[in-house]
């Protein structure tokens, strides 16, 4: 036994997903965290909405050290919902089960084995992320990858779970390029620390660098934890030509000369649609409302368990190569 016996963890749990492995393996999961040292009690959410986010920030609030959410993605995002607002937050552990795994994928966990998920606590190894941070109407909401915004309805409500990590979404554009030949750009104004742009918008991406989505390697030079989002405004374009740019970006670095592109490394970004258009928002791979709409980057905000001895850049790159090649092919006529 370690000696930091008085630290208390919360497992919260999704009693339903991935076909209830998780609710099965619980006292050996439990286990798992008392030999790490940790005096561990378990939460299973309801179908109240929001129930794994009250609970995380309950815990959090009573002084537990250590918040382990297990589930899918939903679980998980709302875990990292109920931690970000607070000004005191405790480390976070993740257990995959269900379908989507982005977490699992980033944090190197295994997939839909529960218990060998748990066990990475023993390696006493943590990685700490940055979090998106949304304003709008006086709420707050947080993502941890990207958020697309532009009028293609096939962007904001088409949710592969590939869509989740930035390789995978813009290869599931490239397959649509073809169909979804009419982008329109609507006059939007945005604001980012050193400027603003005002202008016709096809697509404005925004990246978390230091995220789940493995986004480092799109900006060779950008330092993992600098705290500053990866803003990319695409003015003019049909999709074949912004996707094009993008892979010109990645492969070559930011120095592209585009007239048709903007790209710069910021903490704050404010959008807000001039004229009457809608411009939808797409966080994570899910519909996150339309704009006006303010961004900040929550540079190393909450502290992951992860299995970092087992972190390479493999999967990325493979993704990233695959996507370029695929956009290269694509007709821009």
């Amino acid at each position: 036994m370690t000696s930091h016996a008085n630290m208390r963890a919360r497992i919260i749990y999704n009693p339903t997903s991935g076909r209830e492995a998780i609710k099965r393996e619980m006292l050996d999961i439990l286990q798992v965290y008392e030999s790490a040292g940790y005096e561990t009690s378990a939460f299973a959410t309801t179908p109240e909405p929001m129930s794994a986010a009250i609970e995380a920030r309950r815990a959090a609030e009573a002084g537990f050290d250590l918040i382990v959410a297990a589930g899918g993605d939903g679980t998980i995002n709302e875990v990292v919902n109920g931690l970000a607002q607070l000004d005191k937050r405790p480390m976070m552990a993740v257990i995959p089960a269900g379908t989507t795994n982005d977490y699992a994928r980033a944090l190197k966990l295994p997939r839909d084995e529960p218990l060998e998920s748990a066990k990475v606590i023993l390696q006493n190894e943590t990685i700490k992320m940055d979090i998106g941070k949304i304003d709008q109407y006086g709420q707050s909401k947080y993502f941890m990858n990207i958020a697309a915004l532009g009028t293609i309805s096939e962007v904001t409500y088409a949710v592969p779970s590939l869509m989740k990590s930035l390789y995978g979404y813009l290869a599931y554009l490239v397959k649509g390029a073809e169909l979804i030949t009419r982008v329109k750009a609507v006059n939007a104004k945005v604001i980012f620390d050193d400027g603003e742009y005002s202008g016709k918008t096809s697509m404005i991406f925004l990246a978390l660098t230091n995220s789940v989505g493995g986004f480092e390697s799109i900006v060779p030079d950008a330092k993992l934890d600098d705290g500053r989002f990866t803003l990319l405004i695409i003015k003019e374009a049909n999709l074949a030509q912004m996707l094009q740019m993008v892979a010109q970006m990645i492969n070559g670095g930011k120095h592209i000369d585009n007239p048709k592109l903007i790209y710069k490394k910021t903490n704050k970004v404010e959008i807000l649609p001039l004229d009457n258009d809608q411009m939808k928002v797409n966080l994570d791979g899910e519909y996150g409302g339309d704009a006006p709409m303010k961004f900040t980057d929550l540079q190393q905000h909450i502290e992951f368990v992860a299995n970092r001895s087992g972190m390479s850049e493999n999967s990325v790159s493979v993704a990233k190569r695959k996507f370029v090649e695929e956009a290269e092919k694509l007709d821009t006529k």
